[in-house]
């Protein structure tokens, strides 16, 4: 019950006055001392059932000799590979449908030259995946497993982003061959991964897994016909926050389908004018970029859609006002969009004059002086309660803020004021008595 308390020892003959943390550290030094125990680490890592009784996996380098009992593949003839045969059937034994090829079982035995058999169990999935990262790297190199130079470069991982399920398996196995690697010299890194995001699922009807046997899996087939894959992707990330499982419920999909329907007609009618970028446009322009690239890094995907909805009903009112928007902010826009929504990104880009994709655009920067507002509106209250809403330069000093408040609710002040209150850029509130 107490083991995350801290405190000084008392009632603990000896060691009245210590501090329990620093004995916490102690304590085992001085068991071993006295002979009466040892300190040891626990490890959560268990056996683990390497084998499976199947034709597809790495085949186990091991050779079973009668005479010498289990022998190891010679390195020299690593890495050992699955035959190429017509058919793997199972063999009805329960044995490997390895068992069944004689020409790849049948061998002799690396150490003594005796009639032998290879091991027929292949290695499970979690075998390669445990460092496949590794090879991403230095796939095509035929000497080792990844060269120190090119591991040393680009590694370790810098974001991995896989489901919760992996977690108890695939992901504790990955840090096991990493610092097994590590004790080995191959790598100069024990964790595999600086930082891991587990994303949630898309569930059916009352939060049920999606799967065959049940019925409830949604094929996304008619959604793409009806409004196309790239409505549906922006739609499966504006569901809610993607570490979530989220209830699947298509009726919301038409919102983003009209969102990106506005999009298009912005850009179409305002392509061929000659619109020069206004203070407004280039203030818009900015903000986007910030609360795209914001959210986007935090791995807030849903608001990154609400971004873009937002602020591209905002360049549609300017557009009414300026007769159109300019070319910069549209192709902006084009290329925030382009992760989410990459065949209309494309389309809008060659639309706007541009000759390449748009993927080779690089992601725009955002100006946080271009992103201050000049003016601000402030709500001003008497006693708490809003009687008027003025705007005031946004660097109005707090005198500056109070002598406008005042003036616009004159006529409104009775009773004597014995405080004012000014939170900056957010209220002003007149107290009376």
């Amino acid at each position: 019950a107490y083991t995350d308390a801290v405190g000084t020892m008392i009632n603990s003959g000896e060691w009245n006055g210590q501090e329990s943390s620093v004995l916490k550290k102690e304590a085992p030094h001085m068991i071993e001392e006295r002979g009466i125990g040892r300190a040891t680490v626990n490890f959560k890592l268990r056996d683990w059932v390497f084998s499976r009784q199947r034709y597809w996996g790495e085949p186990i380098p091991i050779v079973h000799c009668p005479k010498c009992g289990n022998v190891p593949v010679p390195e020299e003839e690593l890495p050992l590979r699955l035959p190429e045969v017509e058919s793997y059937e199972p063999t009805g034994t329960g044995e490997s449908p390895l068992a069944a090829i004689d020409e790849w079982v049948n061998c002799k035995c690396p150490q003594c030259g005796a009639d032998a058999k290879r091991e027929t169990n292949t290695m499970p999935q979690w075998a390669g995946s445990s460092w496949y990262f590794l090879r991403y790297v230095d796939n095509h190199n035929d000497k080792e497993l990844v060269s120190r130079e090119k591991a040393d470069e680009m590694l370790p991982v810098d974001m991995y982003i896989g489901g919760v399920e992996h977690a108890v398996l695939h992901l504790l196995y990955s840090r096991f061959y990493t610092k097994f690697l590590y004790d080995i010299g191959v790598v100069d890194f024990d964790e595999p991964f600086h930082k891991l995001f587990n994303q949630g699922m898309i569930t059916g009807k009352n939060g049920i897994k999606m799967s065959k046997s049940k019925g409830n899996v949604v094929s996304p087939d008619d959604l793409v016909r009806d409004y196309g894959c790239d409505s549906l992707r922006m739609y499966e990330l504006f569901v809610g926050p993607p570490e979530l499982d989220a209830e699947w419920d298509d009726r919301g999909i038409d919102g983003v389908n009209r969102f990106l329907k506005r999009v298009w007609n912005l850009v179409m009618d305002s392509k061929d004018a000659d619109i020069t970028a206004t203070k407004e446009m280039i203030k818009e322009r900015h903000k986007l970029i910030y609360d795209v690239t914001t959210r986007l890094e935090s791995f807030s995907l849903n608001t990154v859609i609400s971004a873009f909805m937002e602020h591209n009903n905002k360049l549609i009112e300017i557009a009414k006002k300026e007769g159109g928007i300019d070319k910069e902010t549209l192709s902006t826009m084009a290329v925030l969009l382009s992760p989410f929504a990459p065949h209309v990104a494309e389309e809008l880009w060659e639309e706007l004059g541009h000759t390449e994709s748009v993927f080779k655009a690089g992601w725009p920067k955002y100006d946080e002086h271009a992103m201050k507002d000049d003016e601000i509106k402030v709500p001003v209250q008497i006693n708490g309660k809003t009687k008027a809403v003025i705007e005031i330069s946004a660097d109005a000093s707090k005198e500056e803020a109070l002598a406008a408040g005042r003036e616009a609710i004159a006529d409104k002040l009775t009773g004597n004021v014995i405080k004012e209150i000014y939170v900056p850029k957010k209220i002003i509130n007149i107290v009376t008595k």
